[in-house]
């Protein structure tokens, strides 16, 4: 799908010009990738890499453009179950005219990253400022749920919440090695300033991203370092808990079991001990199986099992 925009009052706004100077490509279909192809002279490699959510952020320069892909965080449903990924989108500059390319529908220009901008090459830059703020977004959603989860796991005598943990180690993996690439490309970025015609405001933008991004990184390694440190010691309170709960019930049978075994001895016809004659039966079998509860009981705080 094909949408078409223009920067106006430092604001990208939509507008059907066929001339418009920002191309938009939602999953496109194989004609409009052979449009893309045959009209732009884009290579079909690098296309299919900006469609693909496994390709690593790269940049390529062409005869008549300049071309990269960067690293984004893909929108989370709740069908993901905790899973956390990165997508891919393409960039090609052609001076004049800007073409992205995306697999999803998503709502590109909104957010504080794009509240302003002047052109096109502030435009490459601020979309990878925005992809990196969605990043942080993201982890500081992820560390919340951590938080939440290992609350649940302190009464949990189930796997289900260690396997929520696992799924957000596995996101923050990803997430590291996307903002990793990332910083490669923008780092590139920034070698060959002058070929995208960046402004000095451009290149003072572009030195602000290297900061963020970088500094997205290390949180994102930090909550993968703490989650994956304690993952052990989550797994031993699983356990625990287990144990205690089999202590428990082994305390509540046991218990069970004294007086009961009281009971069966005097179900047999015999003789009763102890004098008790004088008693009804029954009176006097329940008061001895409560004495050898109580005995039991006492016996086992005694011990401190």
């Amino acid at each position: 799908m094909l949408r078409r925009f223009l920067i106006q009052g430092n604001k990208i706004v939509e507008t059907a010009e066929e001339q418009a100077p920002i191309l938009l490509f939602h999953d496109p279909d194989e004609a409009e990738k052979r449009y893309l192809v045959d009209t732009y002279q884009i290579d079909e490699h690098t296309l299919n890499s900006a469609l693909d959510p496994d390709e690593q952020a790269r940049l390529e320069c062409e005869p008549n453009h300049i071309a990269y892909v960067y690293k984004r965080p893909k929108n989370y449903s709740g069908a993901d179950q905790l899973m956390f990924k990165a997508s891919t989108m393409g960039v090609f500059f052609f001076g004049d005219r800007l073409i992205l390319v995306t697999a999803e529908d998503i709502s590109l220009f909104e957010g504080k990253p794009l509240a302003k901008v002047t052109s096109l090459q502030q435009l490459m830059i601020r979309l990878i400022y925005r992809a990196i703020f969605h990043f942080m977004e993201h982890l500081r959603i992820i560390n919340q749920i951590a938080d939440a989860v290992e609350n649940k796991i302190n009464t949990s005598m189930e796997n289900k919440h260690l396997i929520n943990l696992f799924s957000l180690e596995k996101s923050l993996v990803y997430y590291q090695n996307a903002v990793n690439s990332n910083g490669a490309l923008i780092e590139k970025m920034r070698h060959i300033a002058p070929r995208f015609g960046f402004t000095e405001e451009d290149l003072e933008l572009l030195d602000d991203v290297i900061v963020e991004n970088s500094q997205c990184y290390r949180q994102a390694e930090v909550y993968s370092n703490i989650l994956a440190s304690l993952m052990d010691a989550r797994a031993s309170i699983v356990g625990n808990n287990l144990n205690v709960l089999m202590k428990t019930l082994n305390i509540i049978t046991i218990s069970i079991m004294v007086p009961t075994l009281v009971v069966s001895i005097f179900s047999m016809n015999v003789t009763l001990p102890f004098g008790l004659k004088e008693l009804p039966d029954f009176w006097k079998i329940m008061g001895l199986a409560a004495v050898s509860m109580v005995g039991f009981l006492t016996f086992w705080k005694y011990k401190k099992w």
